[in-house]
């Protein structure tokens, strides 16, 4: 059995070398090798075992600051087992765990596959709004169409962490199409007037400047009623429709391929890639009249109703065959199986 002994949210994760190597294979000093005594158990029983404490495990870490660590004797001589003496019973058990897990497995991927698919649905129909030219669709840019605006440089000195202030809407409080408040720095409520046009109000779009895409995709979020009142900071954009771009349609507008496209195609920067105001209003696009934009967006957001139903669903199964798993095994070490 392979434990990793290492970091924080991997400390504990165990794995079992149920085949020979290909060829000869090491651990570093991350992984703790733990073998069983000759003897005492079928070896595929064996793994299972230590995967039924393996939440355990990963509470036993010490240290702090992404080096947390498990020792060899912790893991030694503070978790305990039971286990049938009898190695035809632990072959019989491993046997039927191997059968359910495969099922499981089986399940699983079919339900990611699926959820994958639900959420490709509504990227798919959402992208070809943006490759498709209909009639009456004017060639413009983003610049000529909405009014920008990029946050300001509020002082960290005087943020605060009282409830009753105003929240301030920073690059890091932006995520793939919505907000997290977990991380939410505050400006005092009686220190605002000046400040009122950096006020955010609901539908508004924003935009992170400064690394504005990772893995996960592009940083960008519509204002809710729930997110207000907040201030819009440095390094941030405030994207407003115009008289000829309904708010709703450059929302899906900005979650376009094409807009990410051109985001990456000319942001600067290596260690901290951003991009300027100029930048974000030179994107080029095709602009239906407004009676179309209004009944796409409206399409497309019942599309998306229906697609995050299907996610929730596939979501909710998924965590039933993982909570399936955990009884499993939970009846296989207490004779119940």
């Amino acid at each position: 059995m392979l434990v990793n002994s290492t970091g924080t949210g991997t400390l504990g994760r165990v794995a079992q070398v149920r085949d020979e190597p290909e060829e000869a294979t090491t651990v570093d000093s991350h992984v703790t090798i733990v073998r069983p005594k000759p003897g005492l158990f079928h070896l595929d029983f064996f793994g299972y075992m230590l995967v039924v404490i393996e939440d355990a495990i990963k509470e036993a870490g010490e240290g702090c600051g992404g080096q947390t660590e498990l020792a060899r004797s912790v893991l030694a001589e503070q978790f305990s087992v039971s286990y049938p003496e009898s190695l035809a019973e632990q072959q019989r058990i491993v046997g039927l765990l191997d059968e359910a897990f495969e099922g499981i497995a089986t399940a699983k991927a079919n339900a990611e596959k699926n959820l994958q698919n639900a959420r490709a649905l509504f990227e798919s129909h959402l992208q070809s709004v943006f490759t498709q030219r209909g009639k009456g669709w004017k060639a413009t840019t983003l610049g000529a169409e909405i009014d920008l605006l990029a946050g300001f440089a509020f002082k960290s000195a005087q943020y605060t962490n009282d409830d009753d202030d105003i929240r301030l809407l920073r690059g890091d409080n932006i995520i793939q199409g919505c907000l997290r408040w977990d991380d939410v720095k505050r400006w005092p409520a009686d220190d605002t007037e000046e400040y009122e046009r950096y006020q955010l109000e609901e539908g508004d779009v924003v935009l992170a400047m400064d690394r504005p895409w990772v893995k996960a995709g592009l940083k960008h979020a519509t204002i809710s009623a729930d997110d207000l009142p907040c201030l819009l900071v440095q390094r941030t954009a405030r994207l407003r429709g115009g008289a000829n771009l309904d708010n709703r349609f450059l929302k899906l507008l900005i979650g376009s391929s094409a807009f990410t496209s051109h985001i990456l195609g000319v942001q600067t920067g290596i260690g901290v890639p951003h991009i300027s105001g100029q930048q974000i209003k030179d994107f080029e696009l095709a602009r239906p009249p407004i009676a179309d934009q209004r009944r796409i967006a409206d399409n497309l957001e019942s599309l998306r109703e229906e697609t995050q139903r299907l996610a929730r669903l596939y979501e909710r199964k998924l965590a039933a065959l993982e909570a399936l798993k955990k009884s499993l095994l939970h009846q296989a070490f207490t004779g119940a199986l």
